[in-house]
């Protein structure tokens, strides 16, 4: 597997104990899927940045993803062919990198997130705001 090891900056701590106070929240893990599946759900390929590992925030891939840690990686690979990367080890670590710090600030920046409603608010506007759910609609 591409990706042993899920390892934060100092930064993307800091957002998360706010999402954690904010939310509920108590697991690391569990807000590091809300923030990749965010990350995911925009369509732009995140900037490319060197993004240290520098935080006390370390946990195995199987911890960060739980019973469904291969879904999320085969939701990386997806992603990183739809971009057009491949699916070198070197792409899908450094874009899954990528993907989870741009998600940690888009829901820590987001100011709707007062609460675990606001974070699932968010979800549920997302999911019918998508261009894919739009062109649904309009056929139905």
């Amino acid at each position: 597997m591409a990706i042993e090891t899920v390892k934060l900056s100092e930064q993307a701590k800091d957002q998360l104990i706010k999402l954690k106070r904010t939310t509920g929240i108590k697991n690391w893990n569990v807000l590091c899927r809300w923030a990749f599946c965010t990350s995911l759900a925009e369509p732009t390929i995140p900037a490319p940045a060197k993004i240290p590992t520098d935080s006390s925030v370390e946990m195995t891939w199987k911890v960060f993803g739980g019973p469904e840690h291969e879904i999320y990686f085969a939701l990386l690979k997806q992603r990183c062919n739809r971009d057009g990367l491949g699916t070198s080890n070197t792409v899908l670590a450094n874009q899954f990198k990528l993907h989870l710090h741009r998600g940690i600030g888009y829901l820590a920046a987001d100011k709707s997130i007062k609460n675990i409603n606001g974070l699932l608010e968010k979800i549920s506007s997302s999911r019918t705001s998508s261009p894919r759910n739009k062109s649904q609609k309009k056929t139905s």
